[in-house]
């Protein structure tokens, strides 16, 4: 019951409301060019682009700016090796079926390399979730722009998203000391941290997406890589309690947003009230996702479906369908390799305590 009522408590509000704001006109500026634009193709690019500035929520202006460069950076390659490897799936003469296990290994390898990056920098959002959303999804689409638009799209939202950061310096009031403090260095014990949490990324997206695979291919289920998100949520937490009600809180959360989403999508809303929809949902997240994770994911699923919907029009039901599935599939996988360290601990003991009383 403490669980339970932990789960749907509201932690008191830290000003973010000013992180909300930033963080939904970095999304819907680049967002609204593109429709006036007639260039929806490219609206995937901007969408995650756009991540920078989740990054640095309460630093400094300079520090923030420092953090948001390197997210950025880090981002910015991704979705370049998300390009690259949709053109090879796609255009490479791989069979379908190849193809889709290429996409869960090269994901599986994104999810560990940029959780044992993101680590190293000490970088909140802790771990790879934004990473892995945005490489399998841009890798998964068939047919896509020219490379030099997809990157010139995600690099001139990434440094608008780094002037909306430093935004506030025009007001005085607003200006925080222009410092940056002395780089901490890991110690041993973190970097050995770090390792094992970059391992924990590895096994989970790994896991569930071939298991959302394999499942997918049987019932006929797709977006595979909606199970890998959603199996490393569990994986950041202070303990293994808190690990596991995230996952937990990660399915009542998709469950109460796909409501909100089936009730959007009956609006039938056209593209630039899409696009209005997704920066209220950003809006909405980044308000919550520090009090309340269960609040903030009613207002993810939305953001994520309609960003897909923008991109790669299909079926509302199919969506929905394969979100609360995928959804389930992965948080059950980053709740059994939560558990897996603490188990094989326990069985040891038992195991070595039974030797010693022989």
């Amino acid at each position: 019951m403490k669980l339970l009522a932990e789960m749907f408590t509201l932690a008191p509000a830290n000003k973010d409301h000013h992180v909300a704001m930033r963080c939904a006109v970095g999304v819907f500026v680049p967002l609204i060019t593109l429709v006036l634009l007639g260039r929806l193709d490219l609206a995937i690019f901007a969408s995650f682009g756009a991540f920078t500035g989740i990054y640095g929520r309460g630093e400094l202006h300079r520090k923030r700016f420092f953090i948001q460069v390197r997210a950025g950076a880090l981002m910015l390659l991704v979705i370049l090796l998300a390009t690259l490897t949709a053109r090879i799936v796609h255009n490479g003469g791989l069979s379908q079926e190849a193809g889709i296990w290429l996409q869960v290994l090269a994901t599986t390898l994104v999810a560990g390399a940029c959780s044992l990056v993101i680590a190293w920098w000490r970088h909140r959002p802790a771990g790879s979730l934004f990473h892995i959303f945005a490489f399998a999804a841009i890798a998964s689409i068939p047919s896509q722009p020219p490379l030099w638009e997809c990157l010139l799209v995600s690099v001139a939202t990434t440094l608008f998203c780094l002037a909306v950061g430093l935004s506030s310096r025009v007001l005085r009031s607003r200006r925080t000391p222009w410092e940056m403090p002395p780089p901490v260095r890991l110690t041993a014990e973190e970097k050995r941290a770090a390792g094992l949490e970059a391992v924990g990324y590895l096994a989970a997206a790994g896991l569930a997406g071939t298991l959302a695979t394999l499942i997918g291919q049987l019932l006929g289920f797709g977006h595979n890589y909606w199970a890998m998100v959603a199996a490393v949520v569990p994986l950041v937490g202070r303990t293994t309690r808190h690990r596991i009600a995230r996952g937990i809180q990660r399915i009542i959360g998709t469950v109460l947003g796909l409501i909100l989403l089936a009730g959007i999508l009956l609006l039938q809303p056209v593209p630039w009230q899409t696009v209005l929809v997704i920066a209220i949902c950003q809006f909405g997240a980044e308000l919550f996702i520090a009090r309340n994770y269960v609040l903030a994911q009613v207002f993810v699923t939305p953001l994520a479906l309609t960003s897909t919907l923008l991109v790669s029009p299909a079926a509302p039901g199919i969506l929905l369908r394969d979100r609360i599935v995928e959804t389930v599939i992965g948080a059950a996988v980053g709740i059994a390799v939560v558990l897996a360290p603490a188990l094989w601990s326990r069985l040891s003991r038992r195991t070595s305590a039974g030797a010693a009383t022989r």
